[in-house]
């Protein structure tokens, strides 16, 4: 890791679940590489992911946009995985690293990331382990000169010698999809509120916020949920369709009611809930 920072320090065991799936006859199979994802208590596998039987042209995929944005009350502390334990860097200011990326695609698209998001492998995000989340950071395919910024969402890669796990969109971007890995260069992209931003956080004005609740393959269900929400919260709802998963979205909600409104949703039972910008 980079001389930045100190040695990881015995920590109090935390497994991050995140987005864990039934694994398929296929992804059963032994192999030299792989763990179980079930057991090891989420996200984890060491097995490449594989890309879909017909491979979509994602060349209008654009990098994420760095801007500020707090830190999520959900994959933020410290934790274990494996006996392993990981610190978060709370505060980190700047950050560079090289080593080998690899990505994570179809078999965990619709699940949860480490700090409760929603898992597109069509958007540019990533996955560490130390870093907060959410955080940017800028890759470089050491390869071929390559780059992509990413959203850092989700915990891993753990594999030795693997410094980052990029979702499908942004290894298709770093042209890594064939080789599953490939050398890369990362480096932290970190931007301070501004004055507006923290006047608007502060008297509750601005455009608002919108809040995902959840996302299912029932799109009937979305809609009479929406709609039921709607009624019940006074502020709209919608449902927005991703492939065959439909997201159930609320907003814009003022900004001196969002966390009221966030507490109430996941006391209604939507603990999956956060904001989306």
């Amino acid at each position: 890791m980079n001389s930045l920072f100190k040695p990881l320090l015995p920590l109090a065991a935390l497994v991050l679940a995140a987005c864990s799936s039934q694994p398929t006859p296929e992804q059963q199979q032994t192999q030299d590489d792989s763990y179980d994802r079930e057991t090891a208590g989420g996200r984890y596998s060491l097995r490449q992911d594989k890309a879909p039987a017909v491979a979509p042209n994602l060349d209008h995929v654009k990098d994420a946009i760095p801007r500020y944005e707090p830190y999520t009350r959900q994959g933020n502390k410290d934790y274990n995985v494996w006996g392993q334990d990981y610190e978060v860097w709370q505060d980190v200011e700047s950050y560079q690293d090289e080593g080998l990326a690899s990505w994570y695609g179809a078999k965990f698209h619709g699940y949860h990331t480490s700090n409760g998001e929603v898992y597109d492998m069509y958007t540019m995000t990533a996955a560490h382990k130390n870093l907060p989340l959410p955080s940017f950071v800028r890759v470089t395919n050491q390869e071929n000169g390559k780059q992509v910024i990413v959203r850092v969402n989700d915990r891993g890669p753990f594999h030795g010698g693997r410094v980052i796990d990029l979702s499908y969109a942004a290894a298709y971007k770093l042209g890594m999809l064939n080789t599953g890995t490939a050398p890369v260069k990362i480096e932290l992209i970190k931007l301070a509120p501004s004055g507006q931003e923290q006047q608007l956080a502060q008297t509750g004005k601005g455009n608002g916020k919108v809040i995902q609740l959840l996302a299912i393959r029932s799109g009937e269900k979305a809609r009479e949920l929406a709609t039921q929400l709607s009624k019940e919260y006074g502020f709209p709802a919608r449902v927005e369709r991703k492939a065959e998963w439909y997201r159930l979205q609320m907003g814009p909600i003022p900004g001196n009611k969002t966390q009221a409104t966030l507490s109430r949703l996941v006391a209604d039972g939507y603990e999956q809930a956060y904001f989306i910008n």
